[in-house]
């Protein structure tokens, strides 16, 4: 299984002083940094886009940039992100006529692209595009807003995923997404995941670098 990554989500932090929020828990050790991308339409929240992307990179910004696009249509957004600096772009399937096709423009822009799947949806949108994939997400939550409590029920999917990771041979990893926090990272990490996306568990901390790693160590004794 691949190294273990922890991801804040920007979501979370303080947006007054978002360069000093990402510059602070990068230099506590986070791996990349998460973008909650919401629409108002594919989801009922409205967050943020490439510009504030962007602007991170100009503020000096070195982490992989890790894009959850939750917005519909996807494909006109993917250049944009591309552009303002992302490295992994990930949408749902559901927000997009043709699957394969924006997965083929999220990798012809040079990002790595990943497939999101929310509580009720199936996992056989893996069955044809798995092969293609850097990246699979798991929500443990439904998507729209932070702060939510997990949903047992994607330890369940995120063992089915791994299944299907290990056998295609391809080093794919596996993101989970909702309620991450301390208390729950080792049984996460037991059921199959090596990226964890965490936003009011770190950000809402009053020592990122103490949280992140009581994180590491939780995922350790898996």
């Amino acid at each position: 299984m691949a190294t273990p990554w922890i991801a804040p989500s920007i979501l979370s932090a303080d947006f007054a002083r978002l360069g000093e929020e990402v510059d602070a828990v990068t230099a506590a050790g986070a791996d990349l940094i998460h973008f909650d991308v919401m629409d108002n339409h594919y989801v009922p929240n409205l967050t943020v886009g490439p510009m504030v992307c962007e602007a991170l990179r100009k503020h000096g910004v070195k982490a992989p940039i890790d894009v959850h696009l939750m917005v519909r249509p996807v494909d006109r957004i993917v250049p944009d992100f591309a552009a303002a600096g992302a490295g992994y772009i990930t949408f749902h399937p559901e927000a997009t006529e043709h699957i394969d096709r924006t997965i083929e423009l999220i990798r012809e822009h040079g990002c790595r692209p990943g497939l999101a799947f929310n509580p009720a949806t199936p996992l056989e949108y893996l069955d044809y595009t798995l092969e293609k994939l850097d990246l699979v997400l798991i929500m443990s939550v439904n998507p729209g807003f932070g702060g939510q409590r997990f949903i047992p029920s994607a330890l369940c999917k995120l063992e089915q995923v791994r299944q299907r990771i290990q056998a295609s041979g391809r080093e794919v990893r596996l993101e989970i997404d909702g309620g991450v926090k301390v208390e729950n990272i080792q049984a996460i990490a037991r059921a199959g995941a090596d990226t964890f996306v965490a936003g009011s568990a770190i950000f809402g901390s009053p020592d990122y670098a103490a949280t992140l790693r009581a994180m590491r160590e939780q995922i350790a004794l898996k």
